[in-house]
């Protein structure tokens, strides 16, 4: 069976919107990492810098668009904030941790004239990965209860 380009969307919506809002995510931490950098700010300190950026963008659109959570009950709220920042802040030390790393090995150049952008593209590819996995299932995920009969 053939599916049409909106069928495959409609089956996928969490995937797709995951991927749409990686995406932007992404260029919200290459963007102002850029500007840091642009600003004169040390590349290391550009990249914490962009993370941080990065992951308040994130935890609005994937808690809002991708993963529907809508609760704004504080508990709800507060488990998932803690939940999302932590896992965030595991990926965010590995990215933090393997950045220098890249850059020190030779992946220090960049596009635009932007100094340690190759390395910066590798570390979002393992963070993109790593933070779908958290998110899906322990961030955002539905009790039992609410996953019956939707499957």
């Amino acid at each position: 069976m053939h599916m049409g380009i909106k069928e495959t969307v409609e089956g996928h919506r969490e995937g797709v919107l995951y991927i749409m809002f990686g995406a932007l995510t992404t260029l919200v931490s290459w963007g102002t990492y850029s500007l840091f950098v642009l600003l004169g700010i040390e590349v290391n300190i550009s990249n914490v810098m962009s993370w941080i950026c990065a992951v308040l963008f994130a935890f609005v659109v994937n808690k809002w668009f991708v993963f529907l959570s809508r609760s704004t009950e504080k508990r709800t709220l507060l488990r998932e904030l803690g939940s999302f920042f932590s896992a965030r802040i595991l990926t965010g030390v590995i990215a933090i941790v393997t950045f220098p790393i890249l850059y020190a090995i030779g992946f220090s150049g960049g596009l635009f004239n932007i100094d340690g952008l190759y390395a910066k593209i590798i570390v979002t590819l393992i963070e993109i990965v790593l933070n779908y996995l958290f998110s899906k299932y322990l961030v955002f995920r539905k009790p039992k209860n609410e996953n019956e009969g939707t499957e």
